[in-house]
């Protein structure tokens, strides 16, 4: 399954594959644990410039060469873009607010059949940007969010910290209530210093921090990555365009899965595919099993 974010300028994207023993267990609601040992879940978030420009590049289709190897858009273009990807279903939530700022786009394989797919959290004052997009499985929620960003000069600090995060927090909470969460995206934040190239180069505000650290420290969610990989460094999924930084490996680590801790002993991988082009992010991956 696809889970894609779409902007014109940003597209952030989740793959997901599920995997089972046979189709009788497909059909049957895994409600305990060893319900769920038969299942493999494969997931590719990407925030990329709009899916349109992805797949315009001169050097190739990206986003094709990224599915054979393992979406920014108005309501407008989505038909353009719905059937791009033989053997999967799209599902577009495009910015209303303004035209080319924000929003999301899922992509799901037709080997899976989600419970339901919905987009926004049912505010009108965030869903108006598009910014996410829960697909309920059996087993779980995945959400796949592009974050408001605090702007550089900090015009939307309170926004994001005073309104989506208590929002959004709200939201994830309450579905976690009913099962586990995988929450995957582009968070415009690289949480500890170890995500950035350099400790003076994370100029992220501690009121940006707060929702991700109580999810970790009080509501049972864990970073996916830094839970198998604590002390890696140089772990970058952005780098912008401005003074070759990519090549000299100079970047942030902004794009997350946070994932619900009851999930942790599932997490069997959780990968950044820094080769792969196509924007001034790369996809990162995370595997349960």
């Amino acid at each position: 399954m696809f889970l894609l974010k779409a902007q014109p300028r940003f597209l952030s994207y989740l793959l997901m594959k599920r995997k089972y023993n046979s189709l009788g267990d497909a059909s049957k609601k895994m409600k305990t644990d060893n319900q769920n040992k038969n299942f493999e879940h494969k997931f590719i978030s990407w925030n990329v410039n709009g899916i349109r420009a992805l797949w315009n590049k001169e050097s190739g289709n990206y986003l094709l060469n990224l599915v054979s190897e393992e979406t920014k858009l108005q309501a407008e273009l989505e038909s353009n873009f719905s059937n791009i990807l033989t053997g999967y279903t799209a599902y577009f939530n495009s910015c209303t607010s303004k035209k080319g700022y924000s929003g999301t786009a899922v992509y799901i394989s037709n080997k899976v059949q989600p419970i339901s797919v919905s987009k926004g959290i049912g505010i009108e004052k965030h869903d108006i940007e598009g910014r996410s997009i829960t697909v309920e499985l059996q087993e779980c929620y995945l959400i796949i969010t592009y974050v408001p960003n605090s702007g550089k000069n900090f015009e939307r600090l309170d926004y994001r910290s005073k309104e989506w995060d208590v929002d959004m927090k709200k939201y994830i909470l309450g579905l976690q209530e009913k099962k586990p969460v995988v929450w995957a995206g582009d968070f415009n934040i690289a949480l500890e210093d170890i995500d950035a190239h350099k400790q003076k180069a994370n100029q992220n505000t501690d009121q940006e921090k707060i929702l991700l650290q109580e999810l970790m420290n009080k509501n049972h969610f864990i970073d996916a990555f830094r839970y198998l990989y604590p002390t890696k460094p140089n772990c970058f999924t952005y780098w912008g365009y401005i003074g070759n930084m990519r090549n000299k490996d100079k970047g942030w680590r902004v794009d997350h899965f946070f994932v619900s801790e009851h999930l942790k002993d599932k997490v069997h991988d959780c990968f950044i595919l820094k080769d792969h082009m196509g924007s001034d992010h790369c996809p990162i991956g995370l595997v349960l099993k």
